[in-house]
């Protein structure tokens, strides 16, 4: 396919066919680039897209490049796009920026910051342009894109007609901001003259100079004074200049364009994306297109977006002519964009067209591909699209009852999901029969018992299971029959047994309840569920120190989650599968695991995968104390807000969190952090989450020598933990429990019986011998092997050992014979490379790779053979 690239005004195109260069403008994109981020800011029709696309071309950087519109202040519509331009360069990212989702918390920026962490080659230079920054006024959304230029990978260019609204200055005062502005941009006289040359119109350098004086350098107008001097001369242009810019294109330009031309552009001017897929079927004479294809002043094809673009200008005076076209034309222009943002996974910008053309089934069905609990910012925008509808759509559509309440589930509004599940009920049993009511009863059924099944845990009615028999029986014995087609993937809780307290008989009420409701589930949402009753089981028997029934359990779990593609199932159980063999000190079995795990993560319709991924293995290197292995993003310091998960969805990776406190000794710290989260975090509410996080509270004021406290919350996590016969939480702590129940045993007011203090000694202590054996020089068998000094340059290396002893900045610096400057730049990148957040993380992982073991005289000797410092 030819590929049209522009500078400034003037289309480069492969082959012979003359262009102008701009070498002033190169030279400036070129410093400019020096920097992090480069601002390129100047009104309309000064060339400022196409002189950093040409430039970019030119200097064959890899680039990913975001065209923004209006949409894109929507977070979820932002995500795709930038997903989708990503994609272009690396699937692999995309793929993973697509399983993230719009990062609104910490946990999930630090996840977005290690995508490009991981796939950058060190030698090259990368770049990120946002085009058309001015049309971003969302406050989330700038927020996002301000914090990620200022620490990100990529060298970031920002194209707008205005003074993008993030901190500008503050990124001027920390010097790293370059600025092009329009008085860069303009034509000079000597490349006005150079411009019309190449078109075969010569002027003087008087005529140049008029031009000059009339267009002050502004690139549109000079090449519609140009159009002018072949139409009429000097006097023509003098004239022309006295149009506005709309008028300018139509005068001089689009009434030259044939009639079908004309009304083809306008359509377009609909639609935000232009691949030849959907030119080409909107197209009805093929041969448009190549009359298009030569308006190279406006429209050219873009190779970093795949598709065609045309000149903002042009687009705004085209939007205007759309009153020319009827509805009926509007509408298969909105459908066939629609049908190819769904197939090319833009499901945000599908929904938003197929919203003008009032198709709400197909809205509904491509809400239905989400998972059950989906993100709040997705939800949001559901429900918007929800109130907006015609107040008749739930005369119409069953499915606008099913996604209400899927919306009213994740945005968490508890007393209005009941209230809309009231109103689904009463029109389903007091309307005639029909299909339409059945319909309703079936959807209310199967959202009721859903409703139940994660409320249970605060209400204590464990009575889900005959709803979803309810609308077994509405499926199977109704002659008319309503296919649910919501996502078949099951979605988990932190824990699986939805159990908040102690008394054994909610247990047992609950497995019972779980046990009699998956069937019923897994056959009228085809597999739904299917395994997790059996995982439930295998959980139960887990923290019960039945180990042979949890192992029996979670296979059959794992073997009936994969029958039916039920991935957080088969997940969940590989984690338990996981704790087993630890606790069996089963070193091929802990491998295997781990294997199966790391192969969940190439099935792409598994939501979530990624990070359920780094929370299983998380949980497994922090308890053997190879902190080195666990993710960035679960090493942070507890500053966010999980506002992206539901309740229920949130806290497995909170425990991680705690165990990674735990292991690296930072007791003060995971104190705070577990008073903060006591009445925020949804693993509060689980009773396994309780005794969990009471035992490690006990142990974390063991350690700051608060020993009478630590007995009293010991004894709150036993007294959850006693009826249930939950003694593996206590016992998997090993040393730490060996030791807090030897304090315990001599502490003559405590109140937990002697015989079960000395059993879980005796067992923690053998569980400590088996995991230690095992983490004595563990080396991850899923790691890319580094040499002594991994992959860091020399130069990086040294500065690592200069911050190692405690020099500062400036006297590294002074001591490498570098600017401070340089000193920042390699302090940034060795954090990246070796995964740290601080230096403190970048000390112990370089501490645990080896490569602090001691200065070495080849290494200082590569600055100017100066010796390390005192």
């Amino acid at each position: 396919m030819q590929e049209y690239f522009f500078h400034s005004n003037v289309p480069i195109v492969p082959g012979n066919q003359p262009y102008l260069e701009r070498p002033r403008i190169d030279r400036l994109l070129e410093t400019a680039l020096q920097y992090p981020i480069v601002t390129v800011v100047a009104g309309a029709g000064y060339g400022k897209t196409q002189g950093v696309y040409a430039f970019l071309h030119k200097k064959k950087l890899r680039t990913v490049w975001l065209q923004f519109s209006e949409r894109d202040n929507q977070a979820s519509r932002f995500w795709e796009n930038l997903t989708q331009a990503v994609a272009l360069l690396d699937t692999a990212s995309a793929d993973k920026l697509q399983e993230i989702g719009f990062p609104t918390t910490e946990r999930q920026f630090d996840r977005y910051l290690m995508i490009p962490r991981e796939k950058v080659a060190w030698d090259r230079k990368y770049v990120l342009v946002y085009d058309d920054f001015h049309l971003i006024q969302e406050k989330t959304v700038l927020h996002f894109i301000e914090r990620s230029i200022s620490i990100s990978f990529f060298k970031s260019i920002l194209i707008s007609r205005t003074k993008p609204a993030i901190d500008i200055e503050g990124f001027a005062r920390k010097g790293i901001l370059a600025q092009i502005g329009e008085d860069d941009l303009r034509f000079s006289q000597r490349e006005i003259i150079d411009y019309y040359r190449i078109q075969n119109i010569h002027i003087s350098p008087e005529t140049a100079s008029d031009i000059y004086h009339h267009t002050e350098g502004w690139a549109f107008a000079i090449h519609f004074a140009g159009v002018s001097l072949k139409n009429g001369g000097m006097g023509y242009v003098r004239s022309s200049m006295k149009f506005n810019s709309f008028q300018f294109i139509e005068y001089a330009f689009f009434t030259s364009l044939s009639p079908e031309l004309q009304k083809y552009l306008i359509r377009l001017s609909l639609i935000e994306h232009w691949p030849l897929a959907v030119l080409n079927e909107l197209a009805s004479d093929p041969g448009i297109i190549e009359e298009m294809k030569q308006i190279t002043s406006f429209i050219y094809f873009d190779s970093y977006q795949n598709s065609y673009r045309i000149h903002q200008l042009f687009l705004e005076y085209l939007q205007e002519q759309q009153g020319i076209l009827s509805a009926s034309e509007k509408q298969e222009v909105y459908t066939i964009a629609a049908r190819w943002c769904l197939d090319n996974n833009l499901k945000i910008d599908a929904v938003t067209y197929y919203e003008r053309t009032g198709n709400y089934q197909a809205i509904f069905d491509i809400c239905f591909s989400f998972p059950q609990v989906i993100p709040f910012t997705v939800a949001a925008f559901f429900m918007e699209i929800l109130e907006r509808a015609p107040s008749d759509i739930y005369d119409r559509y069953i499915d606008a009852f099913l996604i209400r309440t899927k919306l009213l589930i994740s945005l968490n509004k508890i007393d209005e999901t009941a209230a809309f599940l009231k109103t689904m009920k009463r029109i389903g049993e007091s309307l005639p029969s029909s299909e339409f009511t059945i319909g309703i009863l079936y959807a209310y059924y199967v959202m009721r018992g859903f409703w139940g099944l994660l409320t249970c845990i605060y209400t204590k009615h464990y009575d889900f299971a005959r709803y979803f028999k309810q609308a077994y029986e509405s499926f199977y014995g109704s002659v008319i029959q309503y296919e649910f087609k919501g996502s078949h993937i099951a979605c988990l809780s932190s824990h699986i047994c939805m159990v908040s307290g102690p008394e054994k008989r909610d247990m047992e009420r609950y497995i019972d309840e779980i046990t009699q409701a998956v069937p019923y589930i897994s056959a009228v949402m085809q597999g739904c569920t299917y395994g997790m009753d059996d995982l439930t089981r295998a959980e139960l028997a887990y923290f019960k120190s039945d180990l042979a029934q949890s192992e029996h359990y979670a296979l059959e779990a794992i073997r009936k989650a994969q029958e039916k593609n039920q991935y957080p199932i088969e997940n969940r159980a590989l984690f338990y599968l996981l704790r087993i063999k630890l606790a069996l000190g089963n070193e091929k079995g802990i491998q295997e695991c781990l294997q199966q795990l790391q192969a969940q993560l190439l099935e792409k319709v598994f939501v979530n995968r990624q990070a359920l991924y780094d929370i299983a293995t998380g949980w497994f290197y922090t308890h053997i104390r190879q902190t080195h292995y666990v993710t960035p993003w679960l090493k942070n310091d507890f500053d966010f807000e999980e506002k992206d998960l539901h309740t229920f969805m949130y806290g497995m990776e909170i425990l991680v969190k705690l165990k990674y406190q735990l292991a690296e000794q930072r007791y003060t710290a995971a104190l705070a952090f577990l008073e903060s989260q006591k009445h925020e975090s949804g693993i509060w509410l689980f009773l396994f989450g309780k005794i969990a996080l009471r035992i490690m509270e006990a142990v974390c004021l063991y350690h700051r020598k608060e020993r009478n406290a630590s007995i009293r919350v010991l004894e709150e996590a036993y007294h959850l933990a006693e009826s249930n016969a939950l003694d593996m939480p206590f016992i998997e702590l090993g040393n730490d429990m060996r030791t807090l129940m030897t304090l315990a045993l001599k502490d003559k007011t405590c109140i937990i019986p002697k015989e079960w203090l000395k059993k879980i000694r005796g067992n923690a202590a053998t569980y400590a011998k088996k995991w230690f054996n095992l983490g004595k020089g563990y080396q991850n068998p899923l790691a890319i092997p580094e040499g002594p000094y991994g992959t860091l340059s020399i130069r990086e290396q040294k500065i690592l050992i200069y911050l190692s002893q405690g020099l500062t900045r400036e006297e590294i610096a002074k001591a490498a014979g570098l600017s401070i400057n340089t000193v920042k730049s390699v302090i940034k990148s060795v954090y990246n490379k070796l995964g740290a957040l601080n230096l403190a993380d970048a000390i112990r992982i370089a501490t645990s790779l080896g490569m602090l073991k001691g200065p070495d005289h080849t290494i200082y000797g590569e600055f100017d053979k100066k010796s390390p410092p005192d």
